[in-house]
């Protein structure tokens, strides 16, 4: 019956930010900066919501290799996209600044 609670609960407040990220889209209720900034708020709210509610992370006994797991692949998919976005940002700057120069001879 625990369970059960525990993942109504959580289905509900996936819910609530789900309705809330959609409808701060939907009817525009922000731009620039703000609008990205609390959309990344939802996002992670509701990714730690459902590692709680819904995978346990945290609620086994020992050891706690889902956490260790959990942690470790948190670490790889930071460095997969921020090592991408920088990689595209390094490109962009010298494919464009390439353009630059070739576009001043015609």
């Amino acid at each position: 019956m625990e369970l059960i609670k525990s993942h109504f609960t959580g289905f509900l407040l996936s819910l609530v930010l789900t309705l809330a990220a959609y409808f701060i889209v939907v009817k525009n209720l922000l731009t620039g900066t703000p609008f990205y900034i609390t959309l990344s708020i939802l996002a992670v709210a509701q990714a730690t919501l459902q590692l709680f509610f819904f995978l346990h992370i945290g609620q086994e006994r020992k050891p706690h290799w889902k956490l260790t797991i959990f942690f470790f692949m948190l670490t790889v998919i930071v460095v997969i996209v921020f090592g991408t976005l920088w990689i595209m940002n390094n490109l962009n700057y010298n494919l464009m600044s390439s353009k630059m120069e070739q576009s001043e001879y015609y």
